[in-house]
Order: structure tokens, then C-alpha cells, then sequence
């Protein structure tokens, strides 16, 4: 009876070890997507604030090129500090699907492209592209690490008890947007 008790509890003290071993382990997936986030966070932020100067220059040069310009506008006067991660991660997209336009209208432009204020943008903006670049790296392996751990068995089951959720990657929806930025001088 004795040897059947110590089992018993040598089973539950295994057991008890295994679900906060795998709650710590989802907790600090969960913690490191959310850090990784707000990594590419920072710079699509910075890009964001970014965007209207070198609006702002191109327009001085472009000023028939409306169209293109009051697009980039609109996306930009969103509240981005109010956006939800995924509408942040939409329009950053986005505007990286709409920088290669920008950048269009400034090779038809060889005085702006002489401009050094739209050359310091521009190396900003390359610099930028580069690190976003990099942090999506970063957050999609972290989500990568935190949705094996909340999906495979058995930390599933803790996951579920717990209501952890798969997190989303950053993706890239379309061909136009797979490709690299080009920043012509």
C-alpha cells in the first residue's frame, strides 16, 4: 500500500513538474514573439514617420504626380499608435509595396535625384528597409519556436488548457511586395 502511495505521488510531482515546465516554456515563447513585435514594431514606426518627408521632397518635383503621392498620404495619416498588430503588420506592406512608386517618380526627376535632402531620405529609408527586414526575420522564427511549442504534442494539450493561441508570421502576400525595395540614385 505504501509503495502504491509513493508512486501515486511521484506520478502527480511528475505530472505537476511537466505542466508549468511547458506553461514557463509557452510563457516565454509568448513573450519573446511579443518582443520580437515590438522590434518591428520600432522600425516600421520609423518608417511610417518617415514616409511624409520624403513625400514632401518628391512632391516639390512631381507635382503632376498627384495620384501616387495623396495614396501614400492617406495610408500615412493613419493613427498608427492605434492600430491593431495586424493593421501594423497590413500597413507596413502596404507601404512597402508603395515605396518602389515613390522612388519611380524620383528617377524621371534628375534634380531630385541631385536633391540631398531626398539622398539623406533615402539612405534613411534603405537603412530602414534593412533593418524591418531583419526584425521580420526575428519575429517569424520567434513565432515560429512559440507555435511548435503551442501545436505539438504534448505541449499542445497545456496550450489548450491554458487558451494559447497560434500567433500569425509576418507574410508577404504578393510577388510585388517580395521584392526588394530599389533606392536608385
Amino acid at each position: 500500500m505504501r509503495f502504491g502511495l509513493m508512486i501515486g505521488i511521484v506520478v502527480i510531482v511528475l505530472l505537476l513538474v511537466f505542466v508549468i515546465s511547458t506553461y514557463n516554456k509557452l510563457i516565454r515563447g509568448k513573450i519573446t514573439v511579443d518582443e520580437a513585435f515590438a522590434t518591428m514594431d520600432v522600425y516600421l514606426k520609423k518608417r511610417f514617420d518617415l514616409i511624409p518627408n520624403l513625400v514632401e521632397t518628391v512632391k516639390g518635383y512631381a507635382k503632376h504626380e498627384e495620384s501616387t503621392l495623396a495614396e501614400i498620404v492617406e495610408l500615412r495619416n493613419q493613427n498608427y499608435d492605434n492600430m491593431s498588430e495586424e493593421e501594423k503588420m497590413q500597413s507596413g506592406a502596404t507601404m512597402s509595396k508603395m515605396i518602389p512608386q515613390i522612388m519611380a517618380l524620383a528617377e524621371q526627376y534628375p534634380d531630385l535625384k541631385a536633391n540631398q535632402n531626398f539622398l539623406d531620405l533615402s539612405r534613411q529609408l534603405s537603412q530602414i528597409e534593412d533593418d524591418i527586414s531583419n526584425s521580420r526575420k526575428y519575429y517569424n522564427g520567434a513565432v515560429k519556436q512559440y507555435n511548435f511549442t503551442v501545436q505539438m504534442f504534448p505541449g499542445s494539450l497545456i496550450a489548450g488548457l491554458f487558451h494559447f493561441e497560434t500567433k500569425r508570421m509576418f507574410e508577404v502576400d504578393s510577388t510585388a511586395e517580395r521584392q526588394n525595395v530599389q533606392v536608385k540614385f
